[in-house]
């Protein structure tokens, strides 16, 4: 099935520029399309349906038949960057839509599932008190299944005395992030922590996958270390 707004045919590539531009003449200034823009489509277009018509014609040649396809393959990125820039916010309205041979947007807003898998990450130490998550990923390579927007929320804590600068201690071994004091949000793939002060004391970290919508996934495996 073909999901691509983009018609396949030529022909009615060409005839979706043309309405383009003849709608953009009416509209272009209230979307805030700047005028060279219609004016490149337009040019885009002339020459695309002359190549086109060129490479129907009995004198057709491989050297018309690749201008051609230049032509088009210049007049479609046009068409595509138009659309991403212009045409995929306010003001348009629906009928804006359908009077560019465009599909309505679609208002219904889908369900993003919580996150199914678990976060893991490997343990590297760069430095004296530097502790770093490195690789962080779904355990066993599954999919976090939260959307695009999955991101990592990272927990740790601390054994050791308590200090001015982290007084919640860890006194028992985790047996899930619930169990540990601080947490921090990451959609990066490694996070450095510096523990100045710290060596000896044993940190404990614990991911788990969250979703734009704020859905929690299941906590990963517990990780240990002792702080170089």
């Amino acid at each position: 099935m073909r999901t691509d707004w983009l018609p396949a045919k030529r022909e009615l590539q060409i005839a979706m520029a043309k309405n383009w531009c003849n709608v953009l003449k009416r509209a272009a200034a209230a979307w805030g399309v700047p005028p060279a823009v219609p004016a490149e489509l337009a040019a885009l277009c002339a020459a695309a349906e002359e190549a086109l018509e060129e490479a129907l014609s009995s004198s057709r040649t491989a050297v018309i038949t690749a201008r051609c396809k230049e032509c088009f393959d210049k007049l479609t990125a046009k068409m595509r960057d138009i659309k991403r820039r212009y045409f995929l916010t306010p003001p348009l309205a629906d009928a804006d839509y359908v009077e560019l041979g465009l599909k309505e947007r679609d208002k219904t807003s889908t369900p993003v599932p919580a996150p199914a898998a678990q976060a893991e990450a490997d343990l590297t130490f760069p430095g004296i008190h530097m502790v770093e998550l490195k690789r962080i990923r779904p355990v066993s390579g599954a999919a976090p299944d939260g959307g695009s927007g999955c991101r990592v929320r990272v927990f740790w804590g601390l054994t050791g005395p308590a200090a001015s600068g982290d007084k919640f201690r860890v006194t028992e071994t985790p047996k899930s992030g619930n169990d540990l004091p601080h947490s921090k949000v990451t959609r990066r793939r490694k996070e450095l922590f510096d523990f100045d002060g710290e060596s000896g004391n044993t940190v404990y970290f614990c991911l788990r996958y969250e979703n734009p919508s704020g859905e929690d996934g299941p906590f990963g495996p517990i990780l240990k270390a002792v702080i170089p």
